[in-house]
């Protein structure tokens, strides 16, 4: 019995070398676990408004789940508005709240068809940045979920990445001091499946944020989740408020 018990202790030693070594007990690998989350967070609080075009392929409901997350996740004090950019209209479905989970509740599935799809996606952003809140100490952003195509005026580089309405959005956003977030997704017209829209679309987004101190998040022209692009982006935001 000794010598079976001495054979069974060695055969688990050699299993936790081959492994990596030491056995790391639960309770390091919780704490390692808490302090990688924490590193994942937003850690300044924002008024943040959550933007999201309305005519998106369905398959961006499926990131409705990490979208609430991030927004639960956000420090104290941080206010949020959700919106849905679409023809007509911003449809509002939560004015700025610092209810973090009812601001998580009033996101849906995107409508997912062209019937909705917005004159200009950069029209629907002036009018959430006229929403945003004057004064107090938060820092101000946007977090726009489009597919960034803007072919009011033309489908051509110079119509689209350097349209009237995005250049309106811009100046409006850097006047306000909101840095703009973008996060690309195709939407149920031309970016779901021609190229040259994708990348006139991503340009346009990438512009947008580059030129009001954000980051577009994108990865070639295929739709990706977005939980590595929300790890990026509290980097981003925390990086940013570090150079304050």
């Amino acid at each position: 019995m000794k010598r079976l018990m001495t054979a069974f202790i060695a055969t688990v030693l050699a299993v936790a070398a081959v492994a990596g070594g030491a056995v790391v007990p639960a309770s390091a690998q919780s704490k390692k676990a808490d302090r990688a989350a924490s590193a994942q967070r937003v850690r300044v609080p924002l008024n943040l408004a959550v933007l999201v075009q309305d005519d998106l392929e369905a398959r961006v409901g499926n990131e409705l789940k990490v979208t609430r997350e991030f927004i639960s996740s956000l420090p104290a004090g941080s206010r949020v508005m959700v919106g849905y950019i679409r023809s007509g209209s911003l449809q509002v479905r939560q004015p700025f709240t610092d209810n973090l989970e009812q601001a998580g509740r009033a996101l849906r599935m995107p409508v997912g068809s062209t019937s909705v799809a917005p004159y200009s996606p950069y029209i629907q952003v002036r009018d959430a940045l006229k929403q945003f809140p004057e004064g107090g100490q938060n820092r101000n952003a946007v977090l726009l979920i489009s597919d960034g195509l803007d072919t009011s005026r033309g489908f051509d580089y110079p119509s689209t990445v350097h349209s009237v309405d995005l250049d309106r959005a811009a100046k409006m956003a850097k006047d306000k001091g909101v840095a703009v977030y973008s996060f690309f997704a195709p939407s149920a017209g031309l970016t779901s499946y021609h190229r040259l829209a994708i990348q006139y679309g991503q340009s346009a987004l990438n512009r947008l944020s580059d030129e009001t101190g954000g980051r577009a998040f994108f990865q070639g022209s295929s739709f990706v989740t977005f939980d590595a692009y929300f790890e990026r982006l509290s980097r981003a935001i925390n990086e940013k408020g570090a150079a304050y």
